[in-house]
C-alpha cells in the first residue's frame, strides 16, 4: 500500500461537542499523522465552494448551511492508505448505520450532522487539501 494523503474535517457540531481531542487522537492512534491543521469558521460561501460538486442536490443549502454555522477543524492527514483507512475510522455517513467504536457511531446525531468529513478518493483529496491548505502548510 502507498503513504497517501487525505482531508479531514471536524464539522461543526463535533466542534461543538469538545470532542476534537479525541478525534485527533483516534486518527494518530489509528496511524494517521497530522500534516496541517486549523481551526476556522467557513462562510457560507467558503463552504459552497467545498461542496460545489454537490450544488444540484437537494441537501446543498442544508449542507452549506450547518458547515458555515460554527468553527470546523480541517485536517491533512497522511499515512498508508490514508483515504480508506480515514473512511473507516469515520464509520458510515449516517450514524444509525455506522460500525460501533466509529467516530460518526461515537459522536454524529445525524446524516447531516455528521461529525466529520473525509475525502473520498485521491483525487478529490488533492482537491480538497489545496482548498483548504497552501502546499508550505503542509509537514
Amino acid at each position: 500500500m502507498a503513504i497517501q494523503r487525505t482531508l479531514s474535517i471536524i464539522k461543526p457540531d463535533a466542534t461543538a461537542k469538545g470532542v476534537i481531542g479525541a478525534i485527533l487522537a483516534r486518527f494518530e492512534a489509528e496511524g494517521l499523522r497530522v500534516c496541517a491543521m486549523k481551526k476556522i469558521h467557513m462562510s457560507r460561501e467558503v463552504a459552497e465552494g467545498f461542496y460545489a460538486v454537490h450544488a444540484a442536490r437537494p441537501f446543498f443549502g442544508e449542507l452549506t448551511e450547518f458547515m458555515s454555522s460554527g468553527p470546523c477543524v480541517v485536517i491533512a492527514l497522511e499515512g498508508e492508505d490514508a483515504i480508506a483507512a480515514n473512511r473507516r475510522i469515520m464509520g458510515a455517513t449516517n450514524p444509525a448505520e455506522a460500525a460501533e467504536g466509529t467516530l460518526r457511531a461515537l459522536y454524529a446525531d445525524s446524516i447531516g450532522e455528521n461529525a466529520v468529513h473525509g475525502s473520498d478518493a485521491p483525487e478529490t483529496a488533492a482537491v480538497e487539501i489545496a482548498y483548504f491548505f497552501a502546499g508550505t502548510e503542509l509537514h
